[in-house]
């Protein structure tokens, strides 16, 4: 057990300090989890002698993932996605499979394995891309929004088809109609009790267990257990980690679902690094050069052609260049998702190590590439936009409500939170507003109102042109996406046009960068609202003042 210890702390030891220094380079640290493995597995730093037992740690991280995975989802979130995000994803996943499968049919692969690594190649990874987009200030926008749509259509699609492989019995290399038939009525037969406990014992149930987070932590980890070991058993016949899964499903409905989520987080964190960390150990670079030209070619497949197939189907769909390319560049990476197909592909003798070797490495090559392509897209699209308006259709979806001519208007940025207050503000005064905003919420609700606006972002040449930014009075930003900022910033520079800037940030070296930059005056948050009560705290009329804006905050939160 000493041995187990040492072992587990050297491995932990190595992803951590791997894990700091990625996050210095902005990767995400799952980079850094194989890399330990390597470390320790092809490289022979560190000798390891008990494999089985991290191997069992790494079954029991992927139980845990898609037990979290059941918990945050519901059949009625794939429903929300619209239709846009169900047929970009569904196109993505028939058009990546079948060219990902020729293509491997081509470098030499057998068809199971083809298959294989099709599939792999079709996941992206919902976490990393939510997490980019999240630090962009982009999960708002329309690309943002359609991106999460269609990843989470893939993540339906990811778990059927873990469902399917665990149906397989170690070894088998083919799965006959009527086995198949059985497959899928058993599968029918465990959802449909699994939704029934949802929906009556288990609320009551949990309701009762929750008086206590402990024992909450504790029943939940019993739970997903004792459903992994059932589903697992020879009377069910699929693996445990579709067990997690549907323990995870069976909970997603209680109240206690995100309370769980936040307490079982750290538990799979280390286990999940486990597994990662094995995945890496199993990497095989004794015949790097067979696998060399394959996953060279496999990568630029996910960093190229991926984002052109998405683009592709937007663009058929009639959404301009620019949005269908920020949507294209997040599926530029294979997902976790892809590696624990291949894991489990592996496990029951379905493919071999250089598929896992394969595999594992095109997800570092694709992790590493397709952060810096989403965190630079802005940059991309503007050297890229001229060869981009190939995937443009002449009538465009994204515009909603064509400006007139205008002369000394103001340009409002944004009017959803403290936009909205701001253009009511200035619609008082009779002021000629045009809004820009890329939530297409906030776009219907103006539309409604009858109010001039426009859907898209303001880095985007196209749209100041079309609003004549160059010929307004005012521009307030309250985007506080600095990229964005700067860009309109540099724009309005180079034209040197005499209009009084106001824009938000959040931090304070974005404000001093926005400064630099030509920005008239940045607001921050923090330092207007401080200064706002303290000028109501000091008025003669506080009390009068306060009970105003409290009966306007109810009006508005009614």
């Amino acid at each position: 057990m000493g041995e187990l210890y040492l072992e587990i702390t050297i491995l932990i030891g190595l992803a951590t300090v791997l894990a700091l220094i990625f996050r210095l380079l902005k990767q995400p640290p799952i980079l850094s989890y194989i890399l330990a493995g390597i470390i320790v597995g092809p490289v022979g730093l560190f000798h390891i002698s008990n494999g089985e037992v991290l191997h069992s740690f790494a079954e029991i991280g992927i139980t845990l993932l898609l037990f979290m995975l059941g918990l945050e989802m519901k059949f009625k979130d794939l429903r929300s996605v619209g239709k846009v995000a169900l047929y970009t994803g569904i196109g993505q996943i028939v058009f990546t499979s079948v060219i990902g499968f020729g293509i491997c049919l081509l470098l030499g692969f057998s068809a199971l394995a083809s298959l294989y690594i099709a599939v792999a190649l079709t996941f992206s990874s919902t976490i990393i891309v939510v997490k980019l987009l999240s630090d962009k200030k982009d999960l708002k926008s329309l690309y943002g929004k359609i991106s999460v749509g269609f990843l989470l259509v893939q993540d339906f699609v990811a778990i059927i088809a873990l469902i399917i492989l665990s149906g397989f019995n170690t070894g088998d290399t083919q799965i006959s109609p009527i086995t198949f038939l059985l497959l899928t009525l058993k599968a029918a037969v465990i959802f449909g009790w699994v939704i029934l406990l949802s929906k009556t014992v288990l609320p009551r149930l949990m309701n009762f267990v929750a008086k206590n987070t402990e024992i909450l932590f504790l029943f939940s980890l019993a739970w997903a257990f004792s459903m992994a070991a059932f589903v697992s058993s020879p009377l069910i016949g699929f693996s445990i980690e579709i067990g997690g899964f549907l323990a995870g499903l069976a909970l997603a409905n209680t109240a206690q679902n995100i309370q769980i989520v936040s307490r079982v987080r750290s538990l799979r964190d280390f286990f999940i690094t486990i597994f990662f960390v094995t995945l890496g150990m199993k990497m095989i670079f004794a015949d790097f050069s067979t696998i060399f030209l394959p996953s060279v070619l496999l990568s630029l497949f996910v960093l190229i052609g991926n984002p052109i197939i998405v683009m592709i189907i937007l663009g058929l769909m009639g959404y301009r260049s620019r949005t269908s390319f920020m949507a294209g560049l997040t599926v530029a990476q294979i997902s976790e998702f892809s590696l624990i197909v291949i894991f489990m592909g592996n496990k029951i003798g379905h493919v071999d190590d250089s598929v896992v070797s394969l595999l594992t490495i095109v997800g570092a090559v694709t992790f590493i590439i397709s952060t810096y392509m989403i965190m630079n897209s802005n940059y991309l699209y503007k050297k890229l936009s001229p060869i981009l308006k190939f995937f443009e259709r002449k009538e465009i979806h994204e515009i909603l409500l064509p400006t007139s001519e205008l002369k000394k208007h103001v340009v409002l940025i944004g009017a959803n939170r403290m936009g909205e207050s701001i253009l009511e503000a200035l619609l008082a005064k009779d002021e000629k507003v045009v809004v820009i905003d890329f939530d297409p919420d906030v776009i219907d609700r103006l539309k409604k109102k009858n109010i001039q606006c426009y859907f898209g972002d303001v880095a985007d040449p196209e749209i100041q042109e079309h609003v004549n930014i160059t010929d307004a009075r005012l521009i307030m930003s309250t985007v506080p996406d600095v990229d964005d900022n700067l860009l309109m910033l540099q724009s309005l520079k180079r034209k040197k046009k005499d209009i009084l800037i106001v824009v938000f940030a959040l931090e304070t070296d974005d404000a001093k960068a926005l400064y630099k930059a030509g920005a008239d005056y940045v607001v921050l948050p923090h330092l207007a609202g401080g200064r706002h009560i303290a000028k109501i705290l000091v008025d003669e009329k506080h009390l009068e003042l306060i009970e105003e804006y409290r009966m306007r905050d109810k009006n508005y939160l009614e």
